[in-house]
C-alpha cells in the first residue's frame, strides 16, 4: 500500500503491540521501570492501570521481550469475566500444566506440584493479567491466594496486573485490604502530551524506515493531538489512515487540511450516526401530524444529513477506484521492469 511510496520497511502504526516500537514517555517508562522493580523484588503485585489504549498491553511485550532472566517463566492471561476456578484453568493451560481432574482442588494442587518443580529448578513463574479490570473481585482476591506459594519463606509466583480505570475500585473494595497490603507498587499510564505525540510519530517513522522529512507539520502534530486526544491506540489508528490519504493523493507531506479531511471522513464512518435529534417515536395508535411544520423541519434536517452522508460515502467510494488504479499501475510496472532483458 502506502508503505514503498513512503519509503517503509513495514507499516509503522499497526495496531497490535509491537515491542520494536515501544515509545517510552514519561508515563510508560515509569510504569515499565515499577514491572522491572517488581522483578527485582521477586515478591508483590504490580498494578498499572490507565484508559483504553494507552498502552499497558504493549508495556507488557516490552517487558517479556526485555526479561534475559531464564529463571523467570512467564505466562499473559487476557482475561474476560472469569470466576475463580476458571482462572485456575487458565492459568494451567497458560503454563501448560498438566492437572489429573478439573475441581478447583485439582487445578490448585497441579499449580503447587509446578511451581515446586520450578523451585527446585532454580526458577520461578510470573504470571501477567491484562484486562484484569473484567475480573470479579473474588477472582483478584484468589490471585492473591496463589502469591501464598511458598518455600523457604520465598513466594514461588508472582503477578501483575494490567487494567482499565476500573480495576481502582475493585481494588479499593473494602473487602481487598489484604490485596493491597501485596502491592508494591502501581502507576496510571495518561494520554501523550503535544510533543510527546509529534516524539511518539516522529519514533515509529523512524523505526519503520521512513525516507521523508517532515511528513507532518508542526501544526498537523497539534491536530492530530486533538483529533485523537493522545490516546497512541488512537494515533496509530488515524495515522494510517492519514498515510493511505497521503499516498492516493500523491502528498510528502501531510498538512492541516488534509487532517482535517480525513478526520472528517472517519468521524461520518466510525459514528454512523446523525447529529440531530432523531424525530420523536408515536405510539402505534396515535395520529402523526405530517404537515406540522416542526415535523417538516426535522424531516428536512434529516435530509439534509442523510444528503451529506451518502455524499461523504460517494467521494471514499471514488478515492478507493483511484487507489486500486493507482495499485495496479504500481504492479504492472513492476512486472514489466522485472521482465525487462537484461
Amino acid at each position: 500500500m502506502y508503505e514503498s511510496y513512503y519509503g517503509f520497511k513495514e507499516k509503522p502504526f499497526q495496531l497490535s503491540p509491537d515491542p520494536k516500537f515501544f515509545f517510552a514517555s514519561s508515563h510508560h517508562q515509569r510504569a515499565l521501570s515499577y514491572l522491572q522493580y517488581g522483578l527485582d523484588q521477586g515478591e508483590g503485585f504490580i498494578v498499572i492501570t490507565g484508559p483504553i489504549g494507552t498502552g499497558k498491553t504493549t508495556i507488557a511485550r516490552n517487558l517479556l521481550s526485555q526479561i534475559g532472566d531464564e529463571s523467570i517463566v512467564a505466562a499473559q492471561l487476557v482475561t474476560t469475566k472469569l470466576d475463580p476456578q476458571e482462572l485456575l484453568a487458565l492459568v494451567v493451560s497458560e503454563f501448560n500444566i498438566e492437572a489429573k481432574g478439573d475441581s478447583k482442588a485439582d487445578l490448585l494442587q497441579a499449580i503447587e506440584q509446578f511451581l515446586i518443580s520450578l523451585n527446585k529448578q532454580g526458577k520461578r513463574a510470573l504470571l501477567i493479567v491484562d484486562e484484569a479490570q473484567n475480573l470479579p473481585s473474588e477472582t483478584v482476591e484468589e490471585l492473591r491466594m496463589l502469591s501464598n506459594f511458598q518455600l523457604d519463606n520465598k513466594p514461588l509466583m508472582q503477578s501483575f496486573l494490567l487494567g482499565q480505570e476500573e480495576l481502582k475500585p475493585i481494588i479499593q473494595a473494602p473487602n481487598m485490604e489484604q490485596f493491597r497490603q501485596r502491592i508494591i507498587a502501581s502507576a496510571h499510564l495518561k494520554p501523550l502530551t503535544v510533543e510527546e505525540v509529534k516524539e511518539y510519530i516522529n519514533h515509529r517513522l523512524q523505526q519503520a524506515g521512513c525516507n521523508k522529512e517532515n511528513l507532518f507539520s508542526d501544526n498537523g502534530i497539534e491536530l492530530i493531538h486533538e483529533k485523537t486526544l493522545g490516546v497512541p491506540r488512537k494515533i496509530n489508528i488515524f495515522v494510517d489512515r492519514l498515510l493511505l490519504f497521503g499516498f492516493l493523493e500523491e502528498l510528502d507531506e501531510i498538512n492541516s487540511e488534509a487532517i482535517s479531511s480525513v478526520a472528517d471522513e472517519m468521524e461520518v464512518e466510525l459514528t454512523g450516526s446523525l447529529n440531530n435529534a432523531p424525530i420523536n417515536s408515536q405510539e402505534p395508535n396515535q395520529q402523526v401530524v405530517v404537515n406540522s411544520s416542526e415535523n417538516v423541519e426535522n424531516i428536512k434536517e434529516v435530509l439534509r444529513d442523510v444528503e451529506e452522508i451518502l455524499e461523504s460515502s460517494i467521494k471514499q467510494k471514488v478515492k478507493m477506484a483511484r487507489y486500486v488504479d493507482k495499485l495496479l499501475k504500481h504492479k504492472s510496472k513492476l512486472y514489466a521492469e522485472q521482465n525487462i532483458e537484461p
